[in-house]
């Protein structure tokens, strides 16, 4: 009787892209501005990816003004809308 693992399956997102470290994506993400609510793209390389199952999380960079800028997006969250994959890469190591 695995409660953990059941639970995730019914609360999780049914399909995820197939999305690897070195990979170039658009997150679509819910944002919240007062009382409106809108989809605003991340757009960057994905440079890290921990845990599995409901609490897994992608970690994009994207370079703002000269600026690196790391951001962790939860793939089963319901404020990610979508992620679509560029263009893909491979990579020797990982962070």
């Amino acid at each position: 009787m695995d409660l953990i693992g059941q639970l995730e399956r019914e609360n999780g997102k049914k399909t995820l892209p197939p999305v690897h470290i070195g990979d170039t994506v658009e997150v679509h993400y819910l944002i919240k501005e007062g009382d409106k609510e809108r989809v605003q793209l991340f757009i960057g390389t994905v440079i890290a990816m921990k845990n599995r199952g409901i609490r897994r999380n992608v970690v994009v960079r994207r370079i703002v003004q000269g600026e690196g800028v790391e951001r962790t997006f939860p793939m089963h969250s319901p404020r990610v809308k979508d992620i679509v994959v560029t263009r893909r890469d491979e990579t020797r190591r990982a962070k």
